[in-house]
């Protein structure tokens, strides 16, 4: 989806270029024919030019004199081809010479050539094939960072399998050989307790893997979402873990009119934020309070969940959302859930912020806008 809204979005641009010649007469008439149809950019010099590239990023093509000046054409295209490599460069020459094409594609890795004087059919003919080059290299470019985020993905995905099932798979089986020892009941169930408690982070951790393939493979289904209905649900979801925590729990909603998302999405990310609020609160602090509160005005809702827990410090704030990251040993975890409520929450086009600092409590606020 991001390839191709990117795809979309350049070639819907007019390409951008740059003309640099010694000659004023010819950026005069550069600008003058083509100021309709492109946006141009005309520099006398090299030095201007670099300003010029350094200035406007989106510069997609870059037509330059070969006899400039200090400095020739394939020398200038030499020098700017590691600091921008991103633009087409097109040398402008009324003396193509063999050797002058053999050093402009060794060194200045020249697209093509245009004679002087040129051509308008031409050179319209060398922006189009240079734009077309242009876009084919900046989607590759694209696809290859998607693809290395991918690869580093994976990576920490093998890690976090090896790691976050096998550890409760050999507890479990440790737990076996050791009970098959004993004869005292009491014994017995306090080994199966281990055993429960390693079979829960397995169901959570297969949990969270459904929730992570969930909101990047499948599509959204949207309809009316009643918030004081849904918020409702989660009080009665976590009755018993909050009694039986001591925890209070604050809920609050204000909304007047409807409000459609995708509400398996949005249960999702309010599960994942109620969760780590229950989980990472002070375990020496007589007065638990999680609260969660939502407002829905002009078709777009804002959802706070805020605790008063064991909060997270500066270093950590700014990675929570990142795959497998844990900002705290006090629950074990495998990193999932804050990943897959960014994700969830950017595809449903919001924004999600954080707000937190360690022994004060964390605030989450999730902004959507409604479909």
């Amino acid at each position: 989806m991001r390839l191709l809204s990117i795809a979309t979005s350049l070639m819907n641009e007019s390409p951008e270029i740059l003309y640099v010649d010694d000659e004023l007469n010819n950026l005069l008439s550069m600008k003058a024919t083509f100021r309709l149809q492109y946006k141009i950019h005309t520099a006398i010099n090299t030095d201007e030019a670099r300003e010029i590239l350094t200035r406007n990023p989106d510069i997609r093509v870059i037509f330059c004199d070969q006899r400039m000046p200090g400095e020739t054409g394939v020398e200038f295209f030499a020098s700017i081809k590691n600091d921008f490599p991103r633009p087409i460069r097109i040398l402008l020459t009324a003396y193509a010479d063999m050797e002058t094409v053999i050093d402009a594609v060794n060194r200045g890795h020249i697209f093509r050539f245009v004679r002087k004087p040129w051509v308008e059919e031409e050179l319209i003919s060398s922006v189009e094939e240079a734009n077309k080059f242009y876009l084919a290299t900046s989607l590759l470019d694209i696809r290859n960072e998607e693809l290395q985020c991918a690869y580093e993905e994976l990576d920490k995905f093998a890690y976090s399998v090896g790691h976050d099932l096998r550890d409760p798979l050999v507890a479990i089986h440790s737990a076996l050989r050791v009970s098959l020892k004993f004869n005292d009941v009491k014994r017995i169930h306090e080994v199966l307790g281990h055993m429960q408690t390693s079979i829960s982070k397995l169901f959570v951790y297969i949990n969270n893997l459904h929730d992570y393939y969930l909101h990047r493979r499948g599509g959204l289904n949207i309809g009316e979402v009643d918030i004081q209905a849904l918020f409702d649900y989660f009080r009665e979801f976590y009755s018993i873990h909050i009694e039986n925590n001591g925890i209070q729990l604050d809920i609050s909603v204000q909304q007047s009119e409807p409000f459609r998302t995708d509400e398996v999405a949005l249960k999702l990310i309010i599960q994942n934020l109620l969760s780590n609020a229950f989980k990472y609160q002070r375990r020496d602090n007589p007065d638990k309070r999680v609260s969660l509160t939502a407002t829905v005005v002009d078709q777009q809702i804002s959802i706070g969940v805020k605790d008063n827990g064991i909060g997270i410090g500066e270093k950590d704030v700014g990675q929570v959302f990142n795959l497998f990251y844990r900002a705290s040993d006090q629950v074990a975890g495998a990193g999932f859930g804050l990943y897959n409520v960014k994700g969830i929450v950017t595809k449903l086009g919001g924004k999600i912020t954080v707000d937190s600092a360690p022994g004060e409590g964390t605030f989450f606020n999730v902004v959507l806008p409604g479909k």
